[in-house]
């Protein structure tokens, strides 16, 4: 029987789980996650995949941000029935608890990388998925790792799409108030922290409540505006940064006295005072006036304001942006809903927003305390694929779109018009990474003649119309905007160089997440012997980048820059002051310099390459990030060998260490260090200063080196070290730095450095096996193994006993 571990492990006499049974190969693929809140709150991932829901535990639940590698671990597949199942497990039984349903879907496989069905991806471990959930929505990857305590481990990924977030995701924001505990966010704000915005829900008409109040609805970009000593941020919904779009903004914020996080709304104004988000597409090169409307505060000189009523936070707003030009309050009325509606509509304006007046801010939740209410028609729809344009003068003819309905796709008609010329060239573009040869509909559509190029259901758009026919279908519908459209339409993330695009001495502009990155000389020779170039170290850190940045993301960056090759001078640069207006910078003070440093931010590929393209071959992070930069989110133990010892020393010296950390029930992950030693890394998820983690990494080398002294020191002095290797604990100090995981070393055959499997650190293993020629192809098979590194960290306090018992 296909369910027999699922059986085995319930009584169900005394629990009100479905019994599992033979398969039953339904057709469909389905899917559910499910919260579970049992010894350890966590969510279950389901498939439904030949007949049975392939399942995982995924302890910090799903996300949209790529940058998370959500560790899952595979458990007993489940009884199809488990689909709907929600409910209390009772006290006694196996996974005892509260399980309540957070999404459910169906999914599609994802056969763009290869032609494997469901069945076969899952058993070689690689699961590519387009899911079509009301939270969990667009392209995921689900990879497995190896073993945790006994069981498979994999990694869920969420990909770069429409859907996905540059933003912090958490799965608890999105549960249903009646699942959830009341929670507190205050303590975790703070400028130049990304915020998820909080979300509104929907009313079809407007009403009148004396504890709701009402406020204008304007047509434009969600902005979180970030002000501080550090300078401001204008922060999208989606964590993008939009100072390069609306610098006049940004400078109208510099005036500003006060630390704070303002939310609201950028839009172009008409000569009659109605937004017009046409006009805002194209800004600068439109007519209108620009305005940023603030609605809401979250931030204000050191105190957090979400636990604040909604009233309570817009009283300061007025005080707060005095005197600013662009920048202006969001008014209210309160009671008179209708009123307000009606006026509004009547200037020609979409609507309003209502608000209860006591709400907290609950970022990243979408909430039915805040309301849009519209007098327009509209409809978030799926884009099912688009039409030939009938005369060839256009990029396409019209869209086609969709609507979930149960466990199928209702065609809701086609959609011509609200776009220009130029914006339909750059949907025609996104739209190619979507491209599939199957009807999605599963049927023939009256589709008048026109051709069809159907695309998996994963965008979303939002369309208005003026009503609906008899069988359903959008009547006059105007297309309104791609989610997430601002950043989507210029985004060419993973934009490959072409060599013949370039010559030396050439300098040219690609461009990479919408930005514009000057390349220059890429034919010039960084590893005469190896014979790559320039060209070969930035095509390496455009592959990795995606795996790379989370690493590199909000550190200040020590730049080593061998601008003429491994071969030639090199030198370190830290400060940086004309750099391009888009690159992200962090100002910290210099005791021993007794100044001002602008340190780098390497916050996305962009930023990666324009630090490749200045001889930057390896990348040299700080441990902590500008969350609080006295505090290290991991503490690492560098294993330098002296020159010519055969590297089994050094495999023998990284097994000891993890046999001291296996002994102390410390996990640590390791890698090569690119060069000749190899590094291995603790999770200390910013709960401890350096000085503490310092001590901590100390008292490891000491327990290291006491069993094998022949071949170890701790001695800092180079000459006093015997040809030992030395247990390098120093480099667990403020503004200390090691080369980054996958950072390519100026070392002949570019050797990169590469985490590892403990398995694969055994005798046999060479620093050279890793490099720009083979990393990405490694990457792609095993996936991410450092991603627990940036999680939760290790106790300390638990771990130091285990580490004094040792010593007894």
């Amino acid at each position: 029987m296909v369910h027999k571990e699922y059986n085995d492990k319930r009584d169900f006499s005394k629990t009100p789980e479905p019994q599992g049974s033979d398969a039953s190969a339904t057709g469909s693929h389905r899917f559910v996650i499910q919260r579970h809140r049992a010894r350890k709150l966590h969510y279950d991932l389901r498939l439904e995949i030949d007949g049975t829901l392939k399942s995982w535990a995924v302890p910090k639940g799903p996300s949209m941000n790529p940058n998370d590698k959500r560790l899952s671990v595979r458990t007993e597949d489940h009884p199809l029935k488990y689909l709907h199942f929600h409910g209390t497990i009772p006290k006694g039984n196996y996974g005892a608890g509260e399980m309540g349903i957070w999404d459910s879907g169906n999914f599609d496989i994802d056969t763009t990388e290869n032609d494997l069905g469901a069945l076969q991806q899952f058993q070689k471990g690689n699961l590519k998925l387009l899911m079509h959930g009301q939270k969990i929505k667009g392209r995921f990857a689900l990879v497995r790792t190896g073993e945790h305590g006994g069981k498979e481990s994999w990694l869920l990924i969420k990909k770069k799409d429409a859907f996905s977030t540059d933003l912090f995701y958490d799965a608890e924001a999105l549960v249903e108030p009646s699942q959830q505990p009341s929670k507190k966010y205050s303590k975790e704000i703070a400028p130049g922290q990304i915020v998820q915005p909080m979300l509104a829900g929907s009313a079809k008409e407007i009403f009148n409540d004396p504890e709701w109040i009402y406020e204008l609805k304007w047509d434009g970009y969600r902005v979180l505006a970030h002000i501080s000593n550090k300078g401001v941020l204008l922060q999208s919904r989606n964590g993008i940064r939009l100072n390069g779009k609306f610098p006049e903004l940004a400078r109208d914020l510099e005036n500003l006295e006060h630390d704070t996080i303002l939310d609201g709304e950028v839009t172009v104004l008409d000569e009659n005072g109605v937004s017009r988000f046409g006009e805002l597409q194209n800004w600068p090169d439109t007519k209108g006036t620009l305005r940023f409307y603030v609605f809401d505060m979250l931030y204000l000189n050191g105190h957090g304001m979400l636990d604040l009523s909604l009233l309570d936070r817009k009283s300061l707003i007025p005080d707060v942006i005095e005197g600013l030009h662009l920048t202006q309050y969001c008014d209210h009325i309160v009671g008179m809903g209708s009123a307000l509606f009606d006026k509004a509509i009547g200037e020609g304006m979409e609507g309003v927003m209502a608000k209860t007046a006591d709400s907290n801010y609950v970022p990243g939740a979408r909430t039915e305390k805040w309301l849009k209410i519209k007098s327009v028609e509209s409809e978030d729809a799926l884009i099912c694929g688009y039409t030939d344009s009938t005369t060839g003068g256009a990029a396409f003819g019209s869209l086609i779109l969709g609507k979930s309905d149960g466990e199928k796709l209702k065609y809701i008609g086609n959609c011509g018009s609200g776009f220009s010329e130029a914006y339909r060239t750059e949907l025609l573009e996104t739209f190619g990474r979507y491209r599939t040869k199957e009807n999605p509909f599963g049927k023939k559509l009256a589709l008048k003649g026109r051709k069809p190029n159907w695309m998996a259901p994963v965008l979303e758009c939002e369309v208005n119309y003026s009503e609906r026919t008899k069988n359903g279908l959008l009547r006059n519908p105007v297309f309104k905007r791609l989610f997430n459209a601002p950043e989507i339409s210029k985004a060419t993330t993973g934009t490959r160089i072409l060599k013949s695009e370039t010559g030396s001495g050439s300098r040219e502009i690609i461009k990479i997440d919408g930005l514009d990155v000057s390349i220059s000389n890429l034919e010039k020779m960084y590893w005469p012997t190896s014979g790559y170039t320039k060209y070969d170290l930035i095509d390496y850190y455009l592959q990795v980048s995606d795996t790379m940045v989370p690493y590199l993301r909000n550190r200040p960056q020590s730049l080593h820059r061998h601008p003429n090759g491994i071969l030639e001078e090199s030198f370190f640069q830290k400060d940086n002051e004309n750099v391009p207006e888009w690159m992200q910078t962090v100002t910290i003070h210099s005791k021993s310099s007794e100044r001002d440093i602008d340190y780098l931010l390497c916050q996305n590929t962009a930023s990666l390459i324009y630090m490749a393209n200045l001889g930057c071959i390896e990348i040299h992070p700080w441990n902590s990030s500008t969350t609080d930069l006295d505090r290290p989110d991991y503490g690492i133990i560098d294993l330098d060998p002296p020159q010519g010892m055969d590297f089994k020393n050094v495999v023998k010296v990284a097994l000891t260490v993890h046999q001291v950390l296996k002994e102390a029930d410390i996990e640590g992950y390791c890698k090569t260090s690119g060069a000749k030693g190899l590094h291995v890394y603790l999770p200390m998820g910013g709960n401890y200063r350096y000085e503490e983690v310092r001590n901590f990494i100390k008292l490891i080398c000491y327990f290291v080196q006491q069993r094998i002294p022949d071949i170890t020191t701790m001695e800092r002095r180079i000459k006093n070290r015997e040809g030992k290797i030395y247990l390098d604990f120093l480099q667990n100090r403020k503004g200390q730095t090691v080369a980054a995981p996958y950072s390519v070393r100026p070392v002949e055959g570019a050797q990169v450095s590469a985490p590892l499997h403990w398995g694969e650190v055994e005798y046999g293993l060479g620093a050279s096996h890793f490099t720009i020629k083979n990393m990405a192809q490694r990457l792609a098979k095993e996936g991410d193994l450092f991603a627990p590194v940036l999680e939760a960290g290790i106790d300390m306090g638990t771990a130091l006993e285990s580490l004094e018992n040792m010593e007894d």
